[in-house]
């Protein structure tokens, strides 16, 4: 045989290759999960015309004022049959004329609808009294590419990705061969520890290619996605990414022995990342005493970056502390992972 085939480490990357194809459910949640995903929140969340409003006007000169503004859909009604067209969420506002003549705007201030009714309703019934703006201004829409939310869901879905298929995929592997005893039988062969380890990082490489590429190129043809940086950039910070999330995967699994339990550790490390590195949403939303934390997560740093990339065409020069992050996880987690783990 030749030095290649001989070699235990291709040997055993090869292996790992084979384990996943052989998994119909890890094909579905790397590859056609997240395109799923992209699809319909794509979809949900795709530009759309600003939405009318339906409001209630009392009296037929109000509704004859507040038709003037387009956004606005006027319904006349009498005082008892607005009211309950406002309780029943027929109508997001309703404007009626008080006893010393002033206009009432009856709303829901916790209803983001009722709070934007309210505003148009307001500003249409000023515009008909008279009022003239001392600051003239004009609108100027963003709709180009990078700024929809498609744009900025799908560096978040990589990144999710990236980190689910690493970290539950190694772990689980790794944990499920020690369940069965397989561990305990490669002792008895000269391959060592590094080895073995280190086949995963490089089947990850591997699969790696294929999933980011799938995901990717969903998002550039149907939702026209952009990527503004070079792909080399992308491709780098990927398999930074990819590498951080599977060695974090390596440490989970060291002296873990049932599946139940890797289960509830991966969940436990993997459900606080979706929620806080702003995968469907930014993180800047949280307390501003726990971002220092949140942007030590290998998953923001990798989102960011991706988002860094693909959205504003940053250089890897210009995403350090983001590599910084990553590569910090790999060694530290990469070098416990050796150190911690056992065969049994």
């Amino acid at each position: 045989m030749s030095k290649f085939t001989d070699n235990s480490l291709m040997q055993l990357t090869g292996v790992r290759f084979k384990e996943f194809l052989r998994e119909p459910e890890a094909l579905f949640w790397v590859f056609l999960f997240p395109i799923i995903l992209a699809a319909g929140l794509g979809l949900a969340f795709r530009n759309r015309p600003a939405e009318v409003l339906k409001i209630g006007a009392v009296t037929p000169e109000l509704a004859s004022s507040l038709r003037r503004e387009k956004l606005l859909d006027v319904q006349q009604f009498d005082a008892s049959s607005a009211e309950a067209a406002l309780r029943a969420g027929k109508v997001a506002l309703v404007a009626e004329p008080s006893t010393d003549g002033h206009i009432v705007y009856r709303y829901d201030d916790t209803n983001p609808e009722g709070r934007t009714a309210r505003m148009l309703t307001d500003r249409a019934l000023q515009i008909a009294g008279g009022r003239v703006d001392p600051v003239s201004s004009s609108d100027l829409l963003m709709r180009e590419p990078g700024s929809r939310y498609i744009d900025f869901l799908v560096p978040g879905l990589l990144g999710m990705n990236l980190m689910g298929s690493s970290i539950w995929g190694l772990a689980f592997g790794i944990v499920d061969s020690r369940r069965r005893k397989l561990l305990k039988r490669l002792t008895a062969t000269p391959m060592r520890r590094y080895e073995y380890l280190l086949s995963f990082l490089l089947s990850r490489l591997v699969t790696l290619v294929i999933e980011v590429s799938t995901l990717l190129g969903f998002g550039m043809l149907v939702f026209h996605v952009p990527m503004r940086g070079s792909f080399l950039s992308f491709t780098a910070l990927c398999v930074f990414g990819s590498l951080s999330f599977a060695s974090l995967g390596l440490l989970v699994s060291s002296r873990v022995r049932t599946v139940e339990g890797v289960s509830g550790l991966t969940n436990s490390i993997m459900m606080p990342m979706w929620i806080l590195s702003g995968v469907f949403f930014s993180s800047q939303r949280f307390p501003d005493v726990i971002q220092p934390v949140i942007r030590l997560l290998p998953l923001t740093a990798t989102i960011d970056a991706l988002r860094g990339c693909m959205l504003q065409g940053a250089s890897l020069a210009q995403m350090w502390p983001e590599l910084a992050v990553l590569t910090v996880w790999m060694v530290v987690c990469f070098t416990l992972a050796l150190k911690l783990f056992r065969w049994r």
